[in-house]
């Protein structure tokens, strides 16, 4: 259990409260670590500590870079302090862009709705990745093209054109 501290006092600095980490968070998943590392270390392959002490690190580092993300991808802003109203809307008649995508995402069939309904988490801040688990369990890369076919499907509705021309 010491190397979990020692990897924590090496690679973390400022550890007194690390985002919504604390000192005793950390410590709990660099002892998830060691369980993981306990659990896949292959005798005669090398020293267990030095082994144990690579995965408690990449553990905590990756639990300090999603927390970065998530804080990164909230936002706290009051509503009532943003300048203008709300839900934006247009002098020349042509609907928003939520309704253009709702009528779209109707008419539209298999990957391209997919990906017209991919294209709108990836506006509220997801990830491929994280879009693809929420999805069905698909790769990024299906993603990927889902978006790309999305894409091409909308730049071709005129509606599409009329609004970027309203903006």
């Amino acid at each position: 259990m010491g190397i979990v501290g020692r990897v924590i006092k090496d690679k973390v600095h400022g550890i007194q409260r690390i985002g919504i980490f604390t000192y005793d968070d950390l410590c709990q998943i660099g002892r998830e670590g060691l369980c993981k590392a306990a659990d896949t270390f292959q005798p005669g392959k090398g020293c267990f500590s030095t082994y144990a002490y690579r995965l408690i690190r990449n553990e905590i580092f990756d639990a300090l870079e999603y927390a970065t993300l998530r804080r990164n991808r909230e936002v706290l802003v009051d509503p009532d302090e943003l300048p203008g109203p709300a839900v934006q809307s247009f002098t020349d008649g042509t609907q928003d862009l939520g309704r253009i995508l709702d009528n779209a995402q109707t008419q539209a069939n298999g990957v391209t709705a997919k990906g017209i309904a991919a294209i709108r988490l990836l506006a509220e801040g997801y990830t491929h990745r994280e879009i693809g688990e929420h999805m069905g369990g698909v790769s990024a890369n299906n993603v990927s093209a889902w978006v790309a076919r999305a894409r091409k499907y909308l730049q071709a509705r005129p509606e599409i054109a009329a609004w970027r021309d309203s903006v």
